[in-house]
């Protein structure tokens, strides 16, 4: 699971499409053959949490935060105008041209496929996925584009911080105008659970553990350990989901292909945009890669955990946020691939 390819990128993450289809295989199966599994895991909640999946998403995300080194938060100043390419477009383009793209393929080019109650849930799934920027496999794509490490390392720290004051507002604004109904004390408990309790624990481990066994420790040796556990976590979760998704996606098999199709169409869009006012500015090839992926990757992690919390392990909300996992690394592998071959120009 930890073997490198050629570029870098790990061969598990590099195929990671065909792991999520595997599982989501696994679920269906599971869902249909055996639904006394998703009625078992449907007892495990607590105000409308499902507890095993909160306890796998959390697993997927501490490690993640492992990796913020909020101490290069002192470098800000050394690449600010990477740094506002990146803020601008992750908090004040991407949430809403995803919501205008997904509103105009759900109730415009799809209007005869879906029913409009859908549609809206497929909304709700995206709007979630464009509220959260990427804030761990961003070092992914910055090391494939040979990014400057220094400058990802503060623009992820930089994100997170952000995400803690302007994810709420953000969705509630665009659930909000879409007429969908929203439970903020909910949405402000997926927040603590799956932000703010796992970005203290992954600043508090790396704080101790640098301590008692100095950084390379931690850097080589602690965070490679959590690899695995992402990963497994990961699958386990989109088990889980599309063991309560089978009923649905049998029924409407097209959908993912849809969504699909909407969600890689805003993927591609917001990566151009930051990608070309990088361009506008002059800003170095190591600078502009990192500050256009990390808008056109998404924290998928967070917006599964969020629609799961929101809107139930059984709604297209959720069905919309896996999508997203599934098209992630083909899609952005390609957009890595632009980012290099555009170095010399």
């Amino acid at each position: 699971m930890e073997t490198k390819t050629a570029d870098g990128i790990g061969f598990f993450e590099r195929y990671l499409s065909l792991w999520v289809l595997l599982c989501m295989g696994i679920g269906l199966l599971i869902g249909i053959y055996l639904p006394q599994v998703p009625r078992l895991l449907a007892t495990f909640e607590y105000a409308h949490v499902s507890l095993p999946v909160a306890f796998l998403i959390w697993l997927m995300i501490y490690p993640m935060m492992l990796k913020v080194d909020f101490h290069s938060i002192k470098y800000v100043g050394r690449n600010p105008k990477g740094l506002v390419v990146t803020w601008v477009t992750n908090w004040l383009i991407k949430p809403f041209t995803m919501y205008a793209i997904a509103s105009f393929f759900l109730f415009v080019v799809y209007r005869p496929l879906l029913p409009a109650a859908l549609a809206r849930e497929y909304l709700s799934g995206a709007v979630l996925l464009g509220a959260a920027p990427c804030t761990a496999m961003v070092f992914v794509w910055s090391h494939l584009t040979k990014g400057n490490p220094a400058y990802t390392l503060v623009q992820v720290a930089t994100n997170d911080l952000i995400i803690l004051v302007a994810f709420v507002p953000i969705v509630g604004l665009l659930l909000g105008i879409s007429g969908i109904g929203i439970p903020w004390t909910t949405l402000f408990l997926s927040v603590l659970l799956f932000v703010v309790i796992p970005l203290a624990a992954g600043w508090f481990s790396r704080i101790l553990i640098t301590k008692r066994r100095g950084l390379a420790y931690f850097e080589q040796t602690y965070i490679p350990y959590f690899k695995q556990v992402t990963i497994i976590g990961l699958l386990l979760t989109l088990i889980i989901i599309f063991s309560f998704q089978g009923k649905t996606i049998i029924a409407n098999p097209m959908h993912i292909l849809l969504l699909a199709i909407m969600l890689t169409i805003q993927t591609f869009f917001i990566f151009f945009v930051g990608f070309g006012w990088a361009k506008a500015w002059k800003l170095p090839h190591d600078i502009a890669a990192p500050a256009a992926l990390i808008g056109a990757s998404n924290f998928f992690e967070l917006a599964v955990a969020v629609s799961i919390s929101l809107f139930g392990l059984n709604s297209g909300a959720t069905l919309t946020t896996v999508v997203g996992v599934l098209v992630e690394v083909p899609v952005m592998l390609i957009l890595v691939s632009i980012a290099n071959k555009s170095q010399a120009r």
